[in-house]
This record gives C-alpha cells, sequence and structure tokens, in this order.
C-alpha cells in the first residue's frame, strides 16, 4: 500500500514513535502504515487496503506465540489451565490495554466520521490494530522478532495469567467489563502521600469520563485493584438496577386507547342512513307501544265471560 505523499508525512512522527515503542526496526513503511489503517479511512481512499487481512494474520500469529511461550515455561500446568492462560492473554480486552499503553491510537489512520466519534478510544479498533501491527511485524522481521516483542509487550500479563483463575484480578475483571458495556477501557489515576517508608497510594478508576470507583493500598498495584474491585461492584449493581425496571412499553400512535375508544352510542352512523327511531315502520302494524297489554287479574276479559267455562262445583 503505497501512501500519499502528504498523508506519509503527516503519519510518520506518529508511526516512528509507536515503532521506537514497540521496538521494531520497519523495513516496509507501507506494510507499518497498511497495519493502522481501518476501513472507515480506506472508505475515503479507495485505493488503499484495509488492516483485516493483517489482522487475521496477526491473530494467527500471535496465538502462536503465547501458546508456545505458555507450554514451554509451565511444564506442570494442565492442558486446561493452559488454555484459560492462554485465553485470558489472548482477546480483545487485553489486546485493547495493550494497544492503548503503545499509544496506537494516534497513530491510527481512520475516517473523519470515526476519529470524531472517538474511534482511536475504542477497544475494537485498537485490539484490531493490535493484531494487524503484530501480522506486519512478522511479515517484515520474522517470527524470530516477532516472537521478542510479542513476549516483551505483553510478559506480565502472560505471568497473572499463568498463576490461575484470579477471582480477585479485578483490573481485568473491570476491563473486560467496561470492553463489553461501554467499548471503553478504564483509566486510573494514582496519587501517593506519606514518607517513602510509609508511602500509601490512592487510586481513582474513570470510565466513560465518571470516577465509577476509588481505593487505597501499600503499593500502586494495590490501590488500583481496589479502586477496580470498587468500580466494578458499582457497574453490575447499575446493571443489576437497570434489568429490575420493568421497561415501559410504548403504544403505537395509530392504536386508540381504552379510554378514547368510541361508545356505540357516540359513534358517528354513515349519513342517509335512517337510524332505528326514524325508519319508517309497515302500515297496519301495531308497534311496541300501541300493543294493548292483558290485564292479568282480568282473566275472564281475555276471551269473554260467557265462553269461560265454570269450575266443578262452582
Amino acid at each position: 500500500m503505497l501512501l500519499e505523499p502528504e498523508i506519509r508525512d503527516d503519519a510518520a512522527a506518529e508511526r516512528a514513535g509507536l515503532a521506537e515503542r514497540l521496538g521494531w526496526q520497519v523495513n516496509d513503511q507501507d506494510l507499518f502504515a497498511q497495519a493502522l489503517a481501518h476501513r472507515s479511512w480506506c472508505a475515503e481512499h479507495p485505493r488503499h487496503e484495509p488492516n483485516e487481512r493483517l489482522e487475521f494474520l496477526g491473530d494467527a500469529v500471535l496465538g502462536q506465540i503465547v501458546t508456545d511461550y505458555l507450554y514451554r515455561s509451565y511444564p506442570d500446568l494442565p492442558e486446561g489451565e493452559l488454555a484459560k492462560a492462554r485465553a485470558a492473554v489472548v482477546n480483545s480486552a487485553s489486546l485493547a490495554g495493550t494497544a492503548r499503553e503503545l499509544r496506537v491510537g494516534k497513530a491510527l489512520l481512520l475516517g473523519k466520521g470515526e476519529d470524531s466519534s472517538g474511534g482511536r478510544l475504542k477497544p475494537s479498533i485498537l485490539a484490531d490494530a493490535m493484531e494487524a501491527l503484530i501480522g506486519a511485524i512478522y511479515l517484515d522481521v520474522g517470527y524470530a522478532a516477532a516472537d521478542i516483542i510479542v513476549l516483551r509487550l505483553l510478559a506480565e500479563r502472560l505471568r497473572e495469567a499463568a498463576k490461575g483463575p484470579g477471582d480477585d484480578d479485578y483490573k481485568t475483571r473491570l476491563q473486560e467489563l467496561c470492553a463489553q458495556i461501554f467499548d471503553e477501557l478504564p483509566v486510573y489515576r494514582v496519587t501517593d502521600s506519606g514518607p517513602d517508608h510509609a508511602k500509601v497510594f490512592e487510586a481513582q478508576v474513570i470510565v466513560g469520563g465518571r470516577a465509577r470507583g476509588s481505593g487505597d493500598g501499600r503499593s500502586k498495584k494495590q490501590a488500583e485493584q481496589m479502586a477496580a474491585k470498587h468500580a466494578w461492584y458499582t457497574i453490575k449493581a447499575g446493571q443489576a438496577a437497570h434489568t429490575a425496571q420493568p421497561a415501559h412499553t410504548a403504544q403505537p400512535a395509530h392504536v386508540a386507547q381504552a379510554a378514547d375508544v368510541a361508545q356505540p352510542a357516540d359513534m358517528p352512523q354513515p349519513a342517509g342512513v335512517a337510524q332505528p327511531a326514524d325508519m319508517p315502520q309497515p302500515a297496519g302494524v301495531a308497534q311496541p307501544a300501541d300493543i294493548p297489554q292483558p290485564a292479568v287479574a282480568q282473566v275472564a276479559d281475555i276471551a269473554g265471560a260467557d265462553s269461560v267455562p265454570e269450575p266443578p262445583g262452582s
């Protein structure tokens, strides 16, 4: 992919800084640029190929490197634990976190709409770019160099993952939760106070521009874990409360409500149709009001007194 001269110049400084942070001596600058080219940018520059094929390749290379490292480094771990450790590292949230630490977002080539909507911070875009970069590194300098770079970037995460399930690792749990719900990763702000021999660290975690949790500890890591735990429970509680509320079902605008339904007496009748009260009756037919009702007590009057037989013995 040959970049247009003005794009090459604009992006060169950001790419140079990223290559240095990666520890990658780049031979093919166009391959490097392609790894950073999001499809939204390529839609505005049709001659350029997006990073999706490199992402596909990088996913396989990353999986191979991590699997090989875990297998060789932890001979006592059973297959199930190895698979869990690999899954804890080779996932979108973990890769997005690594990409953010490397400030990959600043070097991305994004379309105007994606850029203006915060695409440089979106975990999904960052994770895809991280995989594409690994694919590009493999093609540019080979598997051995890619192996060194990947393991250096992921060493701490791999060690943590190999320790076990990590139920108390709230930083990882919060990262995965935020990536799923907000498509955003948490940001930690840490301060310290006290003398060197008795420092206390205080951490605050920000998600979506809001403080979600805080915590303190004798180390930065401990304070961040406490803040992450606080934030994780806060967000989960908010989810539960939202789920418990019955959703308000809006009625379609064209559906009449019961109070608005016209009753028979109010219902307009078609013009020109005679109503029962106005309808002419056949001549000679007695109407209900004109029909004489028999007097129940005057039995003799019904057919005449002379025609009624007398009861025997009367």
